[in-house]
């Protein structure tokens, strides 16, 4: 296989709180959207990936739990307190977790999907500049 590009799709329920979540409050830049008058497609660029938010999926009332989607979409930053104070003046609720390897932050989008910022110290992968603004 020679792959081109990598992506995950979001399939969600109520589509334009998630786009609207990953555009203005996480700060994804969108790439396209696709028949926006119908609100059907919005791909946000992640630096060499893509994430496509689509219809068609299950909220769940509040975060859903690992067995129903054992999915985590971890975002990386310099500052986790910083990126969770800002997300927090956006109105999510973000809960923020030291540990000796690094500090985490967890929150979850409006189908209740999880969500985390991850600090970059000790990770080993280069932080991306899509996030840095966080």
């Amino acid at each position: 296989m020679n792959i081109k590009r990598h992506g995950i799709i979001l399939n969600t329920e109520n589509f334009r709180d998630c786009v609207a979540f990953y555009r203005d409050a996480v700060g994804l830049r969108v790439a396209e959207e696709i028949n926006p008058a119908d609100d059907e497609i919005t791909v946000f660029d992640l630096d060499g990936a893509y994430l496509v938010v689509e219809t068609g999926g299950n909220a769940a009332n509040g975060v859903k739990d690992v067995e129903s989607n054992p999915t985590k979409f971890r975002f990386n930053v310099e500052d986790v307190e910083a990126s969770a104070t800002t997300l927090r003046s956006r109105a999510i609720a973000v809960e923020v977790f030291e540990y000796d390897w690094g500090t985490t932050a967890e929150f979850f989008d409006p189908d209740g999907n999880r969500c985390a910022l991850r600090s970059q110290r000790g990770f080993g992968i280069q932080a991306q500049d899509s996030l840095k603004h966080l």
